[in-house]
């Protein structure tokens, strides 16, 4: 299959955005772009260096003066604009998130609108950054509070949404006043690189949106990002143990710091749960991107006078699944992103099997579509010494716990180094309550599988990060708060 054609081919881009203008690496090299479907080259973008990356943070720093200066609603129509843009280009710039990400159509054109609401959410919060006047202590000390923008921001985002989670970021920080040096994931560099023409056409001030590439440099890159005393925050979403690297090279400089990091969701059916909707919400959460997001659910716990009757019906969901490349008519999920996400499910596949998992349905690599593909599985008898139950798979393996009590499904479901997302399914409201308080994670979803909305505050607990990102709360992580104190102002009017 050749390369979709887009509508506005100048979108397809094979060059860094640094001050305004599109650049190549200095080195002249650039690195390879593939069709996770087919393992075609669609595309290539420079191999940033850190020097590189240093000229983008130095036009970030020429251009935050101005900007900061601007007025929340001057930045809010700046927003506003670029949402439009990203709208009216859907369909192209979906082209491309599948192409190089491989989730199908649909999905692309699901996530252009979500990552597009992320500007239109904080077109709005930019004028209504507010501080708070503050009942002094002191007889004549008038006290109050100023929201400033931190500054440079350094934003590193994932290959699993590529359209998603660099508005998540850019979103809040221009709203705050603050401009921006972004990483885009060496997997998925196009779709990033396509939203920003977009702002180059919405009228962004050049230096204020900056992003860079990587993809066997991404480490030095990422270390210019955190070691620069110029980048005062930095915004991460991906794994743990390079959020753990990160924050130790932000450390010398003090950065103020984002994090959204992995996840072990668990997903809890009680039986008194509606089956349909649990079902429904269990194939939304866990198959969503092939099993590829943070808060796919990861632990499935069935409480044990339903089991039967949800795993018969959740594996009937799972048949009406069409698994190929993400153009092909009526497919519903895509490959894997390379050969590295197959090893591991592979692996907890087979380590389920050797311990007394029984796989329902799927369990098997795909090479006749490509060597990215795995079937979606459903495996029933799932214990927790399994690598499934500690392990993030990320992938399009569903595994079935059984569990008898709340107590006892509680201690399960908490029992993980990290705490993004959690879910369960209830029709009773005092334990909808208990359980929701109960869980250690940062997000719960009761009686849905789907949690992600611009108006929520994301994030998670633990391991997990901390940080929001999202909601009126998401504004605040690129904003710092001054106090200023006005001495001698209880002194009676002129003239009496």
């Amino acid at each position: 299959m050749g390369l979709p054609e887009l509508k506005d081919k100048s979108l397809l881009k094979s060059q860094a955005y640094v001050n305004g203008e599109w650049v190549n690496a200095k080195s002249g090299q650039t690195f390879e772009v593939t069709d996770p479907a087919t393992g075609k080259v669609i595309g290539t973008m420079p191999e940033f260096s850190p020097e590189d990356t240093e000229d983008a943070i130095a036009a970030a720093a020429a251009a935050l003066p101005s900007f900061r200066k601007m007025t929340g609603r001057e930045r809010s129509r700046l927003l506003r604009k670029w949402h439009g843009l990203m709208m009216d280009n859907i369909d192209d710039l979906a082209l491309l998130i599948t192409l190089e990400n491989g989730k199908p159509t649909a999905d692309a054109k699901g996530e252009v609108t979500y990552a597009a609401n992320f500007f239109e959410w904080f077109a709005e919060e930019a004028p209504r950054v507010y501080g708070d006047t503050i009942p002094a202590s002191i007889p004549g000390n008038r006290v109050f509070t100023l929201k400033e923008p931190v500054g440079v921001c350094g934003l590193i985002t994932p290959w699993n949404f590529p359209a998603a989670m660099i508005t998540r970021k850019i979103g809040p920080a221009l709203a705050a006043g603050c401009t921006v040096v972004a990483k885009s994931p060496g997997e998925t560099p196009l779709t990033a690189a396509a939203i920003v023409e977009l702002a180059h056409r919405a009228g962004i001030p050049k230096g204020v949106v900056n992003v860079v590439t990587a993809l066997k440099n991404t480490p030095q890159v990422g270390e210019a990002i955190t070691s620069s005393d110029t980048v005062r925050k930095v915004s991460f979403t991906g794994s743990t143990g390079v959020g753990k690297l990160l924050m130790r090279q932000s450390a010398d400089t003090l950065k103020k710091l984002s994090f959204e990091l992995g996840g072990n969701a668990p997903f809890i059916v009680f039986d008194d749960a509606d089956l349909d909707t649990a079902v429904a919400g269990a194939i939304a959460s866990k198959f969503r991107s092939s099993g590829q997001t943070c808060v796919c659910a990861n632990r499935i716990y069935i409480q044990k006078g339903i089991y039967d009757d949800f795993a018969n019906a959740f594996v009937e969901k799972v048949r009406e699944f069409k698994v190929g490349a993400g153009f092909e008519e009526g497919v519903t999920h895509g490959p894997l992103i390379h050969d590295r996400a197959i090893s591991k499910v592979e692996s907890h596949v087979k380590d389920a099997e050797a311990q007394g998992g029984k796989v329902l349905i799927g369990g098997q690599a795909m090479p006749d579509l490509g060597s990215n593909f795995f079937q979606p599985t459903v495996i029933r008898d799932m214990s927790n010494k399994m690598k499934l139950a500690h392990e993030e798979t990320f992938g399009p393996v569903a595994g079935l716990f059984p569990f008898e009590t709340e107590a006892e499904v509680v201690k399960m479901a908490n029992d993980a180094e990290v705490g993004l997302a959690g879910y369960f399914f209830s029709k009773d409201l005092q334990r909808c309550y208990r359980v929701a308080e109960a869980m250690d994670v940062g997000m719960v979803g009761v009686n849905t599988g789907l949690i992600s909305d611009p108006a929520a505050p994301f994030g998670g607990v633990k391991w997990s990060g901390f940080g929001r990102e999202g909601s009126k709360y998401g504004v605040d992580e690129y904003l710092i708060t001054k106090m200023v104190t006005l001495g001698g102002m209880g002194q009676p009017l002129q003239g009496s």
